[in-house]
């Protein structure tokens, strides 16, 4: 080969792979997709959340290895101390559960489920309110540790276990475990979000389960939910597992969104044969084994039925948010009324049971407001104000009383709180925040304290 010949070889080796190297190059590179951050393996998804902190109270019962929020972060009758340590669930319930959705061929509708376990991080136990009640029978008042009722007891699937269809169109059909309608509401509409450490009706249950906390999740039910445009409705019934209606509840809900950022809803929900438990005196222990039960199941309980009106709205005006609430309940003595040795949420036994606590109708009406401000999509800080009125039932030499001679008496119960909250990331973040909470006349009847402040500081991580 001469030179000449070479160098025309090379030449054109060269523009052809100049022309190649254009070639490969031209097609615009693809958009890089965003990461799928769920852990969703053939439409079930795996999540949770882990939320745990510090908490100083300055009246309050030892910490709990077993109730949902460890402390008792409001006031209660037998707060007495001062307390510092390590509290679960302040922001949210730690959790972890599977859903899953499986669209069903061409038809709009999937098959839907949920299962949803509730655990304390500081002991690494199941949620068991009730256990916290039951470990403290035949104590004092003064001596007790921390002892509040719940509907989280024990169970496997406390937060929720369910199945049923779901459509985009029709909405959602469920039968199972479920959060109530009402629950949701208060979910939404609290400005705190339903926090066990900085909200009153995120901690007591009592609102969201329309006058007892057992009733904030019911089992035996079937729920449906949907939003037609800017309305949405939904509604419940719990069976009874037998025939009658003792022991069912009913719930419906109508709502709206409005002006581009505002929505409101209104529920009425009716249960019969409501539920509160709380431990068992010292006499009280000391009659069970006449009645046959044992003290490490037993409790006492107050029966009624329970009707609840409630009315509520937020709007947001961009970076700042504002909350209202309205809730009133009525308390009856039960048309069924329940016996000695009846069983509750988790298999606990009722020893003693009151079914004739409200001879008198009792009224109680609860209301709450507050603001979030958002300073940027990573830091917000919100307020919240929390009211209980109840109205004297009281009968005989009582009637009409307004001091704390007696429950039945006219009383208050109020609480202010703050938190700031920082997001350090999409699934981690710390709060700061604290609570005052007091109560006077009737709803002070039995109190060792008249008020606490509880401050909690904590960490949250959410998958």
């Amino acid at each position: 080969m001469t030179p000449i010949r070479a160098c025309l070889l090379l030449s054109s080796l060269a523009a052809a792979g100049v022309a190649q190297a254009q070639t490969a190059a031209a097609p615009a590179p693809a958009p890089a997709k965003a990461p799928d951050s769920s852990l969703t393996w053939n439409g079930i998804t795996l999540y949770g959340i882990v939320d745990v902190g510090l908490q100083y109270q300055t009246h309050g019962t030892p910490i709990s290895d077993y109730f949902p929020a460890g402390s008792e972060s409001i006031l209660q009758k037998n707060s007495n101390r001062s307390v510092t340590g390590v509290t679960p669930n302040n922001l949210s319930q730690s959790r972890i559960g599977l859903s899953g959705l499986e669209p069903i061929k061409d038809t709009g509708v999937s098959f839907v489920f949920r299962l949803e376990t509730f655990f304390n991080p500081q002991s690494g136990n199941i949620s068991d309110a009730l256990k916290s009640q039951v470990l403290q029978n035949g104590r004092p008042l003064a001596e007790q540790g921390t002892t509040v009722d719940s509907s989280v007891a024990g169970q496997l699937f406390a937060g929720a276990a369910y199945a049923g269809l779901s459509s985009a169109q029709w909405g959602s059909l469920t039968f199972g475990r479920h959060v109530t309608p009402l629950a949701d509401g208060i979910a939404k509409y609290d400005p705190m979000a339903a926090s066990q450490a900085f909200s009153v009706i995120g901690f007591s249950g009592l609102a969201a389960g329309g006058g007892d906390t057992e009733d904030r999740r019911l089992d035996e039910s079937v729920k449906y939910s949907a939003k037609f445009g800017f309305v949405h409705v939904g509604a419940l019934y719990q069976f009874n597992g037998a025939s009658g209606g003792s022991n069912t509840a009913v719930q419906a809900q109508l709502g709206a969104d409005f002006l581009g950022g505002g929505s409101v809803d209104a529920y009425y929900a009716k249960k019969k044969g409501a539920i509160g438990t709380v431990s068992l005196s010292a006499a009280q222990v000391a009659g069970l084994p006449a009645l046959g039960y044992s003290p490490s199941n037993s409790l006492a309980a107050t029966i009624s039925d329970n009707t609840t009106y409630s009315l509520q709205a937020l709007y947001s005006f961009g970076a700042p948010k504002v909350f209202f609430g309205y809730e009133h309940i009525k308390f009856e003595n039960p048309d069924d009324p329940l016996p000695a040795g009846t069983l509750t949420i988790g298999g606990y036994q009722l020893a003693y049971v009151n079914n004739t606590a409200f001879t008198n109708a009792k009224t109680l009406e609860v209301i709450w407001a507050g603001a979030k401000y958002a300073f940027n999509p990573d830091f917000d800080v919100t307020v919240a104000y929390y009211g209980y009125r109840q109205k004297a039932f009281a009968s005989g030499a009582n009637a009409g009383c307004d001091t704390d001679v007696s429950a039945a008496c006219k009383g208050e119960y109020n609480a202010f709180s703050a938190v700031a909250d920082y997001k350090w990331t999409k699934r981690f973040d710390t709060y700061l925040g604290t609570m005052w909470t007091g109560a006077s006349d009737g709803l002070a009847n039995g109190y060792l304290n008249k008020s606490t402040l509880s401050t909690t500081t904590g960490l949250r991580f959410k998958f």
